[in-house]
């Protein structure tokens, strides 16, 4: 309910207090020099003509004031065709509103200078031969170091031939404020199946084909704003204190440029807002400002119809962006042969919502432009209630051309209750590649949506789908989020490599999907098969998946899957990762209708887990033939009615190659039971082959490494004496050369044995002929054998020898007789 406090009497009639300021400055519009310069007005009417002012060269300068223009009324600026720039400030500290026409001689450019605010009305219209740059600056800078001020214009003003260098923005700006009707644009099927119909808006500020449309203040609102600068550029600035704007020449007219450290104010589009840069060669959009808000079906377009390449849009904000509501957003679309304009969004928070739209499209022979964005927080969520448009970034192609590429940068990264990030190929190009970089990946679905939440890359037509690149710390898919590459008639199916520094989480569903990452060749809905013109084929071939983690869980029906539905090859798999855990339903699988299975190769560090009726399976149906398993873990563990499984119906059944140092729960069977099971098998067809290699203990563990010298058993053995012949003692050793007694030895073992001192003393004086018998010697004469040696006080060599306890008497067969 409206108050009637915001209501007031004024002017000769009832207004709302928001709008007082517009309504009455219309009603007493007019147009005023202030007497500094040279300028003369005419009045007729409404009308107003300016005349004369001070010209420095191709340089004109007025200065007013007040300078309003009433509707249906005009201001026209009478000057020389050969004037390159008119440069007119408002010094009267008014607002200028500007409900009429703003019109000019030539080719010139026109600069309205009003520190006190500008208003722009729904009736308000320019009609200039060059660029128009609306300001709430303080002052205009030129080169030579002159300044064409009005805050300062009680002085004889210093005039400059030279083109303008920037505007000097005070310390608050006042907002410039543009109104109107809201523009006239339709769309064809859905805003993402058909390009937009441009109809002219009743209300808008326009500027020639080629020139820039540019409005630089303190806050500016638009609202239901139509403007257009077709082929050329809109430049919107706001800034909230003290800085140079820079003007940057261009071959359209200016760019703005922003000093390090400026800071900015906001910057609203809402009630069907326009900026409009199409053509036969469409231009750019560069809004910059702190909060910068598309509301209300608002959006920035540029449809490119020539053959040259479209220019870029780029929003830059330094707190956050918000595009809100269906249609509102960022649309370049390629009609012609030259390539769409790239989109590029620089914020630390950007955030989609409610239906609202990036989108780069091509429905030609050209590609469509990139997107970049570069946020530190970006949020896609959400579906138009009257339209069910989801919140989409996406790149697409419907002709020839390939879909652009999209890159985001970030810390973090939401999609969630519908919303979208993709790109399509919907004719004969190839979609584009999407390419992320950040911290936290969340996917979280909705059962509230018939749509997915989604990453993707898919080929519906002749295209083929690109790959998905993902680099994270953590990514969670949750409650049917997917990230998803495929395929609907003959193209390829695109890869995902996925880089999770951290861990994977894939977990929940609804009851259209469950959450996974997948990569697929799919049937294609019967209406939209239809509507594509597509007849009822599938051969293509499903993509690859990589993933890199340290920890991958999947569970509440979590899945990873290449999956064929057509005659095409089923993809591949490749998981690396410390830990996998499949839990209540989690599974890996590899899976096709009549082609050649898909594989899967699992690379674990430490723990392979299967737990309740989870599985990691490579099956066929059809014809088709089972796909392989290979899986390199030191630890597998089965529970619960879990199975690894290559199975087919007639085709042959796949193989399966398990490297394991231990291996729990699962075993091989012939064919599925209610237990954990490792089966191959084929229902009609030939059975696969199944090998596990256990590794449980280390073979070499525990080994002693042997002497390279064995004793040999013959040398430890004593010969007894014969009495049958004369007795003899041969001391072979261990060949070579006896040792020379006369020498110094040492006390080391020679081989196994410790070397001994020869006798050398003459024996021949106890040699006795006759009989003889034998004698045990006394104890006390026993020769005890030395066992090391000193030099002594003389320099002499001394035996010495440890006397045992007890020496057992040695026999001899010195008296035996010989017979």
């Amino acid at each position: 309910m409206t108050t009637i406090s915001t209501w007031l009497v004024l002017c000769g009639g009832i207004v709302p207090l928001m709008l007082m300021p517009l309504w009455c400055g219309f009603a007493n519009a007019q147009v005023t020099p202030d007497g500094t310069l040279n300028t003369n007005v005419s009045q007729t009417g409404n009308n107003f003509t300016i005349t004369n002012g001070n010209r420095v060269g191709n340089n004109l300068f007025h200065s007013f004031s007040q300078f309003s223009v009433p509707t249906n009324g005009s201001a026209f600026f009478n000057n020389a065709a050969d004037v390159q720039n008119i440069f007119s400030r408002v010094t009267g500290g008014s607002i200028s509103q500007i409900d009429g026409l703003i019109r000019a001689n030539g080719s010139a450019n026109l600069f309205l200078l009003n520190p006190s605010g500008i208003i722009f009305g729904a009736n308000a219209q320019l009609n200039i031969g060059g660029s128009f740059i609306g300001t709430t600056a303080n002052s205009i800078k030129f080169a030579d170091g002159v300044e064409f001020s009005a805050i300062n214009s009680q002085t004889t003003p210093l005039l400059s031939i030279n083109v303008p260098l920037g505007l000097q923005m005070g310390s608050n700006p006042a907002p410039i404020n543009i109104q109107g009707t809201g523009h006239a644009l339709t769309l064809g099927l859905t805003n993402n199946l058909a390009s937009i119909t441009r109809t002219p808006s009743p209300t808008e500020l326009r500027v020639q084909p080629g020139k820039t449309l540019a409005l630089v203040g303190g806050n500016l609102n638009l609202n239901g704003a139509t403007l257009t600068a077709e082929q050329g550029q809109i430049e919107l600035g706001s800034v909230s204190g003290i800085g140079l704007v820079n003007l940057i020449p261009t071959a359209q007219g200016y760019t703005l440029g922003y000093a390090n450290g400026q800071s900015f104010s906001n910057v609203q589009l809402t009630g069907r807002s326009l900026l409009d840069v199409s053509g036969m060669n469409a231009g750019s959009v560069e809004i910059q400002g702190k909060e910068i808000q598309f509301t209300d079906s608002s959006l920035a377009l540029a449809q490119n119809l020539g053959n040259l390449p479209g220019g870029n849009l780029h929003l830059q904000a330094s707190a956050g962006i918000d595009l809100t509501g269906t249609t509102s957003g960022v649309r370049s679309e390629t009609l012609g042969i030259g390539t769409g304009g790239n989109i590029s969004v620089i914020t630390p928070r950007f955030s989609l919502q409610q239906g609202a739209a990036l989108s780069s499209i091509t429905y030609g022979v050209s590609a469509s432009g990139n997107i970049q964005i570069d946020a530190l927080a970006l949020e896609i969520s959400g579906f138009s209630l009257s339209t069910s448009n989801a919140s989409v970034i996406n790149t697409s192609t419907f002709g020839s051309g390939s879909a652009g590429n999209i890159f985001v940068n970030g810390d973090s990264l939401l999609i969630s209750n519908g919303g979208a990030l993709f790109s399509a190929s919907l004719g004969v190009g190839d979609s584009g590649e999407v390419i992320i970089h950040n911290i936290d990946t969340i996917i979280r679905g909705s059962s509230s949506r018939p749509t997915p939440t989604v990453i993707s890359s898919n080929a519906f037509s002749r295209g083929n789908a690109k790959t998905i690149t993902l680099d994270t710390a953590r990514l969670q898919l949750l409650d049917g989020g997917t990230i998803t590459t495929g395929s609907f008639f003959v193209g390829h199916g695109g890869d995902i490599s996925v880089n999770a520094t951290e861990s994977i989480q894939i977990s929940g569903g609804t009851k259209l999907r469950n959450s996974a990452i997948d990569s697929s060749t799919m049937h294609i809905n019967p209406t939209f098969q239809k509507l594509l013109r597509l007849p009822n084929i599938l051969t293509a071939d499903a993509g690859t998946i990589s993933i890199t983690t340290p920890n991958l869980t999947l569970r509440d029906g979590g899945t990873v899957s290449v999956t064929s539905q057509g005659s095409g090859n089923g993809g591949s798999l490749k998981i690396t990762a410390n830990t996998i855990r499949l839990d209540r339903q989690g599974s890996i699988q590899a899976q096709t209708e009549s082609g050649n299975g898909g594989n899967i190769a699992l690379e674990v560090g430490k723990l392979l887990l299967l737990r309740d009726n989870s599985a990691i399976a490579a099956t066929a149906g059809g014809n088709g033939d089972g796909g392989n398993i290979n899986i390199n873990a030191p630890i597998i563990a089965g529970l619960k009615n879990s199975d690894i499984i290559a199975n087919a119906i007639k085709g042959r059944g796949g193989n399966i190659q398990i490297t394991t140092q231990g291996i729990f729960g699962l075993k091989f069977r012939d064919q599925l039971t209610p237990d954990n099971d490792i089966t191959a098998s084929s229902q009609f067809g030939v059975n696969g082959n199944v090998q596990i290699n256990t590794i449980g203990v280390d073979p070499n563990s525990g080994l002693v490494e042997l002497p390279a010298n064995v004793i040999d058993p013959s040398q430890q053995i004593a010969t007894g004496c014969a009495n049958n012949q004369g007795s003899s003692f041969v001391a072979t050793g261990r060949g070579g050369i006896p040792q020379n007694p006369n020498q110094v030895t040492s006390n080391v073992y020679d081989g196994l044995r410790l070397r001994t001192w020869d006798d050398i003393r003459d024996l021949s004086a106890y040699r006795k002929t006759g009989e003889l018998n034998a004698q045990i010697p006394a104890s006390s004469k026993v020769f005890v054998e030395a066992t090391t040696w000193h030099r002594n006080a003389d320099g002499k060599i001394e035996l010495i020898a440890v006397q045992p306890a007890y020496i057992q008497p040695s026999l001899t067969c010195a008296a035996v007789p010989k017979s």
